[in-house]
């Protein structure tokens, strides 16, 4: 997959979550707008495209907040190693949590500025007709 390829797939699932693309790119890469198909050649060839990746605008839109769901983690007992060597069995009470943070994004954005390939990254939470391919192979 080409960079103009994955940058296409990464713009259309955030588009798809209401990410403005063309209100983006005009405010923030100052250039006209003539289409979507320039605009990513432009960000691609000129490897403008950590400007995308790196927008509040566009990781909100990307990785957007799940539903926040509310379960019951049951009661367990496990045996733990003491520091003294003695072994104890310990019990954890049953008790509520919650998933789907609403700032998911801004978790993504600090392990996609400390990665050493922003593309590599991101390019996991995309799936596309090869990934699938793969999947039905095996």
């Amino acid at each position: 997959m080409t960079r103009f390829e994955l940058l296409q797939v990464l713009v259309g699932q955030a588009r798809e979550n209401g990410f403005p693309f063309k209100k983006w790119y005009v405010s923030r890469i100052g250039r006209p707008w003539i289409s979507a198909q320039d605009a990513l050649e432009l960000l691609a060839g000129e490897r403008r495209y950590y400007a995308l990746l790196f927008s509040h605008e566009f990781a909100q839109n990307f990785w957007k907040a799940g539903e926040l769901i509310t379960f019951q983690v049951p009661t367990q007992t496990f045996s733990r190693a003491m520091s003294d060597g003695s072994v104890r069995v310990v019990t954890r009470k049953a008790y509520t949590r919650r998933s789907a943070r609403e700032d998911v994004w801004r978790y993504h954005l600090r392990e996609m500025a400390v990665s050493e390939e922003p593309l590599k990254y991101i390019r996991r939470f995309v799936r596309v007709a090869e990934d699938l391919d793969d999947v039905e192979e095996a």
